[in-house]
């Protein structure tokens, strides 16, 4: 973990106030890209039949100037240049518009991929990157990799299937769409709630947190298998 105590000169503060400001006041265009795709995944029947439900959020102005700190001071330290700017920000920090989806089971994300791309292929939102699992159990990484899809291990032991698509706009911009389970879920936004945008003080937090993941592994591993049983009829 880059421990992130760089200084940070006054021009560089500007440029960031500036960047959040940037974003300000290009939001309603990020909302009405985020409605867009929203409706498009939403109208698609073929792929909510393997949905449980959805979320959308755009990201808060104040949560984007510590990203873009971090983001900064990590630069530093690595020696690299920032190369973020009002020019290339509404695409290149992919998170500012969020979808998630959630499903109950893991074999689900099988058809949710295929319908996803599907969906963008028909509304024309090309994807900025190459779709990716992050997950720290070795189980499921080894799952998405039969089927084809990159894989990224997650030292934090989150877990979510990522996509990353542009806007069909003469502006670029894109959205990250957040494909998990429901127990996933549980896991993430106790966690979220937790450590986001910063990790926890407290010590016994951490490791409790870290235990949640193992039992929500646990428990998708138990949800499967009831599926599984139900198909197979013993």
């Amino acid at each position: 973990m880059v421990k992130n105590d760089a200084k940070i000169t006054k021009d560089e503060r500007d440029l960031i106030k500036r960047l959040v400001a940037h974003y300000v006041k290009n939001q309603s265009f990020v909302e009405v890209m985020l409605k867009q795709l929203s409706d498009a995944i939403l109208g698609s029947a073929d792929l909510m039949a393997h949905v449980h439900s959805t979320k959308s959020r755009l990201k808060d102005p104040e949560h984007l100037e510590d990203k873009l700190l971090r983001k900064l001071k990590e630069s530093k330290l690595k020696k690299r240049q920032f190369r973020l700017s009002e020019k290339n920000l509404l695409y290149r920090i992919n998170d500012l518009a969020g979808f998630r989806i959630l499903h109950l089971h893991t074999q689900q994300i099988v058809a949710i991929d295929r319908e996803l791309r599907a969906v963008f292929n028909q509304y024309r939102f090309p994807l900025f990157e190459k779709p990716k699992a992050r997950t720290w159990d070795d189980e499921h990484r080894e799952f998405f990799q039969r089927f084809g899809m990159r894989t990224i291990k997650s030292p934090t032991m989150y877990t979510s299937v990522h996509y990353v698509v542009e806007s069909n706009s003469a502006t670029r911009a894109t959205c990250e769409i957040q494909v998990r389970t429901l127990a996933e879920e549980l896991w993430g936004e106790v966690d979220h709630t937790m450590n986001y945008p910063h990790e926890s003080s407290v010590l016994s937090c951490r490791e409790q947190i870290k235990v949640l993941a193992r039992v929500t592994s646990s428990c998708s591993r138990l949800v499967d298998s009831i599926f599984r049983s139900a198909e197979s009829g013993n």
